[in-house]
């Protein structure tokens, strides 16, 4: 099997719609394009289609909680970088990172932590991961240093971001 990357990553654009009247994205679409960009970074680098899944198996994933701390503002037309990492699993539940920079990557503009819980649609409860799944979590799981999202926020600032 070829080595999965642990760290994902993709660009995107901020776009007027989800923009403030001071042309900064709107706190709430913070989390459209983190969770966006990870859901197009699995299809790429693992070939998980949540959809798919979805429709075909009756299995996806769904947030169970976001922390998100938000840094810098990120401008409209601005070209951001999103990066994300799966921080742990266990056998129904992920905890990713999700991080937006500048197109350098010079400045962290926010930093979130999500958890997702494998789920049954159709039994419209908690589900199990597959062996094949756990296989692939386990190589491709990539934890921090920092025990908590208050820790590892207190990390980034230290470099001055």
């Amino acid at each position: 099997m070829t080595e999965k990357p642990k760290i994902l990553e993709s660009k995107a654009t901020i776009r007027f719609q989800h923009c403030d009247p001071f042309n900064h994205l709107n706190n709430s679409e913070y989390l459209n394009y983190l969770v966006n960009a990870r859901e197009d970074q699995l299809i790429e680098h693992y070939n998980i289609d949540i959809y798919k899944m979805g429709r075909e198996e009756g299995k996806s994933w769904v947030v169970g909680s976001n922390q998100i701390a938000y840094l810098r503002p990120a401008w409209l037309m601005e070209e951001v970088v999103i990066e994300s990492q799966l921080l742990g699993y266990d056998t129904s539940s992920l905890q990713v990172e999700l991080r937006m920079y500048n197109a350098q990557k010079s400045e962290l503009k926010a930093l979130m932590w999500s958890t997702y819980v494998h789920f049954d649609i159709l039994a419209q409860k908690r589900t199990f991961h597959t062996d094949h799944f756990m296989e692939l979590f386990a190589s491709v799981k990539n934890p921090v240093p920092e025990v908590s999202f208050e820790a590892r926020v207190a990390a980034f600032k230290k470099v001055k971001n």
